[in-house]
């Protein structure tokens, strides 16, 4: 579904992809993990459109994407949902899911698409009315993925779903994107702690210092040790070829 090669991307002089390899085949939920400054939110915006590579290829179903706009590809399956949810917290929750099915003419699907988000995320069809800013953090992150599904896309990409939430609230996101992905929606999902994500991943990718450093399936990376030590920069994990 999606094939990167020898992505060079950055901001100005600054280079914060290194030559990235990475792919996501159609049903799989695959894991980007690494320190701050690692490249991994970089990452997103450039597949996402939101930044020009200076080098390398990125095909989505077959078809380059370099240098597309945003807005061509969401039409064309690509969904974000940003570090810090970005939702319009002025706007109520019915208002912002509004938004994410604007997209598409048939008023009847939209509405079918929104019903089953709600499904998935009762607590928005509670909190329908309700403005949004006023939701507590694992609820606005509920609604950024509710929103960005209404869009139907794909590929679903999630810069750091769990970022500043409570452990229990994160196994409430976790256990909502595994639903998600049981009904055959594909996941690239960013995130600074590996804690967790063996658990609902397909395959991770460690970055530092925008390399590839370690890449397996989550059968091949449990149990183990090489996780930890790549994130964590030891000697011996050099980046992958």
């Amino acid at each position: 579904m999606l094939d990167i090669r020898q992505l060079f991307a950055g901001y100005g002089r600054l280079t914060a992809l290194k030559g990235i390899d990475l792919e996501v085949a159609k049903g799989e939920i695959v894991f980007v993990v690494g320190p701050n400054g690692a490249g991994k939110s970089t990452l997103l915006k450039t597949i996402g459109g939101l930044i020009m590579p200076s080098a390398g290829s990125i095909e989505f179903h077959g078809k380059t994407i370099v240098g597309q706009v945003p807005e061509k590809n969401c039409l064309s399956g690509l969904a974000l949902i940003p570090e810090g949810r970005h939702i319009f917290r002025t706007l109520t929750v019915e208002e912002n899911l509004a938004l994410g099915g604007m997209i598409h003419k048939d008023k009847r699907a939209v509405r079918s698409d929104l019903e089953h988000v709600l499904d998935i995320f009762p607590i928005l069809r509670h909190r329908y009315k309700g403005v949004a800013g006023h939701l507590s953090g694992g609820e606005q992150q509920q609604l950024a993925i509710a929103r960005a599904i209404l869009q139907r896309p794909s590929l679903l990409m999630i810069d750091e779903p769990s970022l500043g939430l409570a452990p229990l609230v994160i196994d409430q996101v976790y256990e909502s994107l595994r639903k998600l992905n049981a009904e055959g929606l594909t996941l690239l999902v960013v995130e600074q702690s590996t804690a967790r994500i063996l658990d609902l991943a397909d395959r991770v990718y460690v970055f530092r210092n925008g390399h590839v450093i370690l890449h397996g399936s989550a059968a091949e990376l449990a149990g183990g040790h090489a996780l930890e030590e790549a994130y964590f920069g030891y000697a011996e994990h050099q980046p992958q070829a």
